[in-house]
């Protein structure tokens, strides 16, 4: 017991709670050629496809001259009943005529709105019905918007009576995030394991076969491919600077682009812009999809007047159709550029570097020049 304001309150040892709701679920039938189903004489009746509410299968059945002999087909009749075999469902319905003038004025016979009064109503067995034998006299409904070319538009809607029970959780683990590039960057780190070395420039990086295999198709084919070398045990790279290999063998084992700032030792944006068209450069050489895409936002990103015209040339050369259009789009734009100078200068710079670039190309000369 725990006393608030001089009241006795019981602290329970433990809660649960009930919740009792409604899976709620509609299904729209149309009638075509409403004239030819009438004459079909009272108890006969037009049933639309079977479809699904709670785990419950339902379906509406529309009488044209009424339900009952003794109405003398003054009305039509419409329920909704169940398809499945099961016992005691207890549901709310809704059983719409919809007005198909476009004023909305729907006739409704709605379960929903009574169902204080009563509470949900229970189908005992396969074949129960709900719903209405005067459901609308049929004088009325043929001479009204929710009859056009001869077309009766219904609409059911079934609300099945669900309760669920919520009790204290017994446990509360915390899941962590996934450190899986973080451990993956420590194997990385401590060379353990690793039976590949690459010699790029004065520096030499360490890494292991199958990782590298795993994440760029090229690597695959260079290891384990039909003509590839499994023994090879160092592999010179000669078209990439060693911060570029370094920061793309980080990317491969952790999926995550590593400090730009940290490896060029500078925190200017041109030097931030260079390293990037460099690294995109080299995972369009190994194919690693993901990192190109990353490269092309972030050059997206910092596109300015002055790098417009390498990155331009860069996805020129390399085909990089998305950051291409991107640079085209910058550079027609004459708000970007500031001045009839000023673009006349940057066209020229462009066409520039696109013509050495493919220059490049022929006489096999290393892009890095271009790009410094």
């Amino acid at each position: 017991m725990n006393t608030v304001g001089g009241v006795e309150q019981l602290i329970p040892d433990s809660v649960s709670t009930s919740f009792i709701e409604t899976v709620n679920g509609s299904h729209q039938f149309t009638i075509k050629g409403y004239s030819l189903a009438k004459g079909m004489s009272p108890g006969k009746f037009i049933q639309s496809d079977v479809f699904s509410v709670g785990g419950y299968d339902w379906a509406i059945y529309f009488y044209p001259d009424g339900k009952n002999p003794e109405d003398q087909s003054l009305y039509i009749s419409l329920f909704i009943a169940l398809a499945s075999d099961s016992n005691d469902i207890r549901a709310l319905f809704e059983l719409t005529l919809m007005d198909q003038s476009g004023k909305g004025k729907h006739k409704v016979h709605s379960h929903f709105d009574r169902a204080l009064e009563g509470g949900p109503y229970t189908l005992k067995y396969k074949g129960s019905m709900w719903g209405y034998k005067r459901f609308f006299r049929r004088s009325a409904l043929e001479t009204s918007d929710y009859l056009k070319d001869d077309c009766l538009v219904i609409n059911c809607t079934v609300g099945v009576v669900r309760a669920r029970l919520e009790g204290p959780k017994q446990y509360g683990i915390v899941l962590p995030l996934s450190n899986m590039g973080q451990g993956l960057k420590d194997l990385l780190d401590s060379e353990v394991g690793c039976d590949i070395a690459f010699q790029v420039g004065d520096e030499t990086y360490k890494a292991h076969k199958l990782i590298l295999a795993a994440r760029s198709p090229v690597f695959r084919a260079q290891f384990f491919g039909p003509i590839g070398n499994n023994n090879v045990d160092r592999i010179v790279i000669d078209d990439i600077e060693p911060s570029i290999f370094k920061a793309m063998l980080s990317f491969i084992y952790t999926d995550v682009l590593p400090d730009v700032h940290e490896i060029t030792g500078s925190t200017s944006a041109s030097s931030f812009t260079n390293m990037i068209q460099h690294l995109l450069a080299a995972a369009d050489l190994y194919d690693l999809a993901r990192l190109k895409i990353l490269c092309e936002v972030l050059l997206c990103e910092k596109l300015d007047v002055d790098n417009v015209a390498t990155t331009l040339a860069l996805a020129e050369q390399h085909q990089f159709l998305q950051l291409k259009a991107f640079c085209l789009k910058f550079v027609a734009s004459p708000a970007n550029l500031g001045g009839t100078c000023c673009i006349y200068f940057l066209v020229f710079s462009v066409c520039t570097f696109i013509c050495l670039y493919r220059l490049s190309c022929v006489f096999h000369v290393s892009t890095r020049v271009f790009l410094r």
